[in-house]
């Protein structure tokens, strides 16, 4: 991983990276990366770096992906790990071993903190989509009072990091105006939209809309876990800043390659002779130096090379369009 995050970092403008601080905590713990000189040393990158608070996880594994796929794994004693939701925290299962590990407000901004982020995320709850209006309640008012006592043991530890609120409520037009209220009183450096977006693209675009006119404050707005092309498109206007997701990655393992013309499949039997780039412009490192046909060669001989040159490809790409979308905001056409 540290080799592509080099080349991307020579051939294009990586702005910033998102690491998973409750992965993080897990292995090889934040200890031992503050002790290397902090996340940046540790992984031998200066760019900035913003890290999750680990609220996401609280969903992940209890309801999403992650349990699905530990479930397949055959570790179905681990796939659900959470073991409790209390005002104190989040009592995780650690998927790796077992253990017991205590996550609370506090404790999250005190492991970001160990890591040396420059944005860090104050600790909060995800619950999914499909809760009932009352349980959607409870979590909604429980993540704000998270949100507060983040800030304290920020503001009792002062670092030079910045710290980012999550806006919280779903769907929910009033709870989403009351969170941006809320939050928007208190001293944080930043705002990031998160929670539940709906069940698809639609209803995530209409929550937007709801709650990005109460965001007045002119301070930076991050989208967290959704950064498909799609996505930039429509909500770089509404005055979101930054972004992230797994996409790109998730979508190259699965040997889905980015294009202006939509997604190329590399298994595709006619990819077989096709002896020319990904995109014959495109400067990335991948498409400089490998055909589609090599590509698909790697992919069909499960050769982990092929997981590498699809993540270069995609990334590049996905980082070339927020460039042209910076440019196009510049000029004053966005």
């Amino acid at each position: 991983m540290k080799a592509i995050d080099n080349l991307l970092a020579q051939e294009m403008e990586l702005q910033l990276m998102f690491c998973n601080t409750y992965h993080l905590m897990l292995q090889p713990g934040t200890a031992l990366i503050k002790q290397a000189g902090g996340i940046h040393k540790f992984i031998g990158r200066s760019l900035p770096i913003i890290t999750d608070s680990g609220g996401f996880q609280v969903f992940s594994l209890a309801y999403g992906g992650v349990a699905k796929e530990l479930k397949s794994q055959g570790k179905k004693h681990f796939a659900n790990s959470v073991v409790n939701i209390t005002e104190e925290g989040v009592t995780f299962r650690s998927y790796r071993d077992g253990h017991k590990l205590l996550l609370s407000p506090e404790r999250s901004i005190a492991a970001q903190k160990e890591l040396g982020a420059n944005i860090m995320i104050s600790f909060d709850e995800l619950p999914p989509y499909h809760v009932s209006p009352e349980i959607l309640k409870t979590s909604f008012e429980r993540t704000h009072r998270w949100a507060e006592r983040s800030l304290t043991y920020h503001k009792a530890h002062p670092t030079n990091q910045a710290l980012y609120a999550v806006i919280h409520g779903g769907i929910d037009a009033t709870l989403r105006k009351i969170s941006c209220q809320q939050l928007t009183r208190l001293n944080f450096d930043g705002f990031a939209i998160g929670g539940s977006f709906g069940k698809n693209k639609k209803e995530m675009m209409e929550m937007l809309d709801i709650t990005m006119p109460h965001l007045t404050l002119k301070k930076p707005v991050h989208l967290l876990g959704m950064a498909d092309a799609m996505t930039l498109k429509n909500c770089i206007p509404l005055g979101i800043d930054t972004f992230d997701a797994a996409h790109p990655t998730k979508a190259a393992r699965h040997g889905l390659l980015f294009t202006a013309a939509g997604g190329l499949r590399i298994l595709n039997k006619m990819h077989a002779t096709n002896f020319n780039p990904i995109v014959p412009d495109c400067p990335c490192y991948t498409c400089k130096n490998f055909t589609v046909a090599y590509l698909r060669h790697l992919f069909k001989a499960h050769e982990l090379t092929a997981f590498s040159l699809a993540t270069i490809h995609n990334l590049h790409f996905m980082l070339q369009l927020m460039a042209d979308y910076r440019k196009k905001i510049e000029d004053g056409v966005l």
